[in-house]
């Protein structure tokens, strides 16, 4: 059976059962050949560095671009011409939501939690999803650089799936977890044999970036995010006190703790 052609709705997978009887790669490589754009998901850190690296060497070139979500306010700083320098002179696709992280907890008058995670819906996944869209391409493969060693419920993701809402159109869309299965030191080691740095963020000790303050941050990242950004941390905190809510969810040791409570450092 021949694979449809670039624009077609129907699945790559075909029947279920030929399905089963391909492998990823092998599923990738068809894609590949039917024309599909691979959109690399870049937040500039280490995960999304070392993925991006990977599919340049897996990728033909006029197949691959990458896209970027700008979270005015509270990114690390210097994230964007970080990933300008990392991915030479692959396409960079930037977008923004109509509203900012801030913004949303003043409005809201709450924080998000790992279970109502609107931060990555509102200002990351929907702008990107509709930055694609608005490329026009009809075949694509949206890459993200999510790793099962990150979490419990990260683990249990599918790595090759048909995004069937945003199957409309005479689009097909999939979605691709090309590092799932790396270790943290993969990651590392595939930016350093790339000749690259990671962000200058993790060089100061924190284990992730994107949002200087993260709800599944731990105790030592927003501790170095503090130090490095009193100015945000200190919107962070007055955001607390005027909605009387805190950024991290209460643990069972010790309960509700505001970000100074956490951090041992007062805003100022």
């Amino acid at each position: 059976m021949s694979a449809k052609e670039p624009g077609s709705t129907m699945s790559l997978f075909f029947e279920e059962e030929e399905q089963e009887n391909l492998s990823e790669r092998d599923q990738i490589n068809s894609l590949i050949e039917r024309g599909a754009i691979f959109v690399c998901n870049t937040s500039g850190g280490k995960d999304s560095g070392a993925m991006y690296l990977l599919l340049k060497e897996m990728i033909p070139p006029n197949q691959l671009i990458a896209v970027h979500a700008i979270l005015p306010g509270v990114e690390w700083d210097g994230v964007l011409d970080h990933i300008k320098a990392t991915i030479g002179d692959t396409p960079l696709i930037t977008c923004q939501a109509n509203k900012t992280l801030l913004e949303m907890v003043e409005s809201r008058g709450m924080f998000p939690s790992p279970v109502y995670r609107q931060c990555t819906s509102d200002l990351k996944r929907g702008p990107i999803e509709k930055a694609i869209r608005q490329t026009g391409h009809k075949l694509i493969v949206n890459c993200m650089g999510m790793r099962a060693q990150e979490s419990s419920g990260r683990s249990k993701l599918k790595t090759l799936t048909l995004n069937e809402a945003n199957s409309k159109n005479g689009r097909e869309w999939y979605n691709w977890l090309p590092i799932h299965d790396w270790k943290v030191e993969d990651v590392f080691a595939k930016i350093k044999a790339a000749g690259q740095q990671p962000h200058w963020a993790y060089a100061q000790g924190s284990s992730r970036l994107s949002c200087c303050f993260c709800i599944m941050s731990n105790k030592q990242d927003l501790i170095i995010a503090a130090k490095h950004n009193p100015v945000m941390y200190a919107k962070y905190v007055a955001l607390e006190k005027s909605t009387g809510q805190v950024m991290l969810m209460p643990s069972k040791k010790h309960g509700r703790l505001s970000l100074e409570q956490v951090t041992g450092v007062m805003a100022t």
